[in-house]
């Protein structure tokens, strides 16, 4: 089993949800993060941005602010981590900086505390 953290932005967890939902994957946990990569951002870019002022978009990396992003976990068995990884991708990939990062990091077991189900049984989401 693995366990994928993906740190994606924000305007982009709708279309997140239903890739991952299109590819089978119907079973995460979202969080509200604030954090930043190697580059600065001004809050004032930030929300011209948001608002889809393309100019604003080309400028954003400066100033060193926290933004605003998601963290999706998702535990995985061994074979699904790539259809998983590709599906984020996919979903989040702009070419622009703050695209977001994956993590792919072992989980050692999982327990499904309804029924007692360990390792990848606990993750069937027919059940």
């Amino acid at each position: 089993m693995k366990e994928v953290l993906a740190v994606i932005r924000m305007n982009m967890m709708n279309q997140t949800k239903k890739a991952l939902a299109d590819a089978g994957i119907a079973s995460f946990t979202a969080q509200f993060v604030q954090g930043r990569g190697k580059g600065n951002v001004d809050f004032r870019l930030l929300r011209g941005a948001e608002e889809g002022y393309e100019e604003a978009i080309t400028q954003l990396g400066y100033g060193p602010k926290l933004i605003p992003k998601r963290l999706l976990t998702i535990v995985v068995p061994d074979q699904q981590v790539a259809k998983v990884v590709d599906t984020i991708v996919s979903a989040n990939k702009t070419g622009r900086p703050g695209d977001g990062k994956i993590f792919v990091l072992p989980v050692t077991d999982s327990v499904r505390v309804r029924t007692g189900e360990t390792s990848d049984l606990a993750l069937n989401e027919n059940v």
